[in-house]
């Protein structure tokens, strides 16, 4: 079983309330006590928390339900029950919430974007209040008390949608994993035939200059890709948060394949596949570069030639590479890192004034 797990179904309980005590104060000398039954304790909450540290959510294929502690109930001499112990759901960094509504669709609820992040997701249940609340003028031995309130129990699915800049796509075995490897310290699994790689890979490229950015090598796509076929849709909502897209086309024989009719395939699934990102922008609205990949192995020249033209008249630059040999690399990553500074200045734009500040005043430390 793979180590990488994107998604999984939990349920969360929060603890319930303690119920309040019935309780009248007794002691020498003094007959008539008057009420002295204390609160019960709150349940304990259940909390979402992200973690930079983490990048699979294969820990929660071993447990689904995590219930948080009851409180105690109240007792006498006004002693408040003790609370109930909360739990916490450690996530990666990228992880969305959902809940299950009672139609059984489920809504978002919460985005873990950043490290630390913290959401209360099942909040614990009041303690009921002990008979010493109810004393009136009127009535100075109350007999009532209250039982703790239930806390929330949900049903949830969380899923993870990795966060970089850069997302890698491709038909299966055109040199996603090769190329990740050689740019940055990633070490996927390499082989020569289709669908090696079957989970994403992250890798961070350094450049001069202090310059850094993410890439991710998402599994090959294959035509209905947008559908499911391949597992497509959920290796397609990977790409939903990166900023450039990077297109890889074998332009060697050995596919026996078209490079054109290649890259329009995969174009067909980024516009067709339905996911947007926070700014409402389809996969295939975002920056898009071509690499033609494999050139070490070209021979026939004239297939690197026509996927040239054919993106020309398009609009859409395409340079040739070797990830193998690590030819033409350069000028591709320079073309890269220029789409993503503009990219994060957009984003940088679109934010209010004081999340524009602070995200400033992040950068400068």
């Amino acid at each position: 079983m793979s180590s990488f797990v994107d998604e999984v179904d939990v349920r969360v309980e929060a603890g319930h309330g303690g119920a309040g005590a019935m309780s009248f104060r007794r002691e020498k000398f003094i007959p008539r006590g008057g009420p002295d039954g204390g609160d019960g304790g709150h349940g304990g909450s259940v909390f979402i928390v992200a973690s930079a540290n983490l990048n699979t959510l294969l820990n929660f294929r071993f447990q689904r339900l995590f219930a948080a502690a009851k409180g105690r109930q109240g007792q006498g001499s006004l002693r408040t029950g003790k609370s109930g112990a909360d739990v916490t759901l450690h996530v990666p960094v990228g992880t969305v919430v959902y809940e299950r509504t009672e139609d059984g669709a489920f809504v978002q609820v919460a985005d873990m974007t950043e490290d630390g992040q913290q959401v209360l997701i099942a909040k614990g249940g009041n303690g009921g209040w002990g008979n010493a609340r109810f004393a009136t003028s009127t009535n100075r031995a109350p007999r009532k008390t209250q039982p703790g309130l239930p806390g929330e129990e949900k049903d949830l699915r969380l899923h993870l949608k990795l966060l970089a800049d850069v997302g890698l796509v491709g038909f299966p075995n055109a040199g996603k994993s090769t190329l990740i490897s050689r740019i940055s310290a990633a070490r996927p699994k390499i082989a020569d035939y289709p669908f090696t790689t079957l989970v994403p890979n992250l890798g961070v490229v350094g450049l001069s200059g202090h310059r850094s950015f993410v890439v991710a090598d998402v599994p090959g796509l294959i035509e209905g890709a947008h559908e499911g076929h391949g597992l497509g849709h959920r290796f397609l909502s990977h790409l939903e948060r990166t900023k450039v897209l990077v297109h890889l086309v074998d332009v060697s024989s050995t596919t026996a394949r078209d490079p054109i009719e290649d890259y329009d395939v995969i174009r067909r699934e980024l516009e067709l596949f339905p996911g947007r990102d926070a700014a409402g922008d389809r996969l295939a609205d975002k920056p898009q570069l071509v690499a033609a990949n494999k050139i070490d192995a070209l021979d026939e020249p004239d297939r690197l030639a026509r996927l040239e033209a054919y993106l020309r008249t398009r609009g859409i630059p395409l340079y040739a590479v070797s990830a193998a040999t690590g030819d033409g690399l350069d000028p591709l990553l320079e073309a890269v890192w220029r789409e993503v500074v503009a990219a994060r200045e957009r984003d940088a734009a679109a934010l209010p004034l004081d999340d524009r500040a602070a995200r400033q005043d992040h950068d400068a430390e």
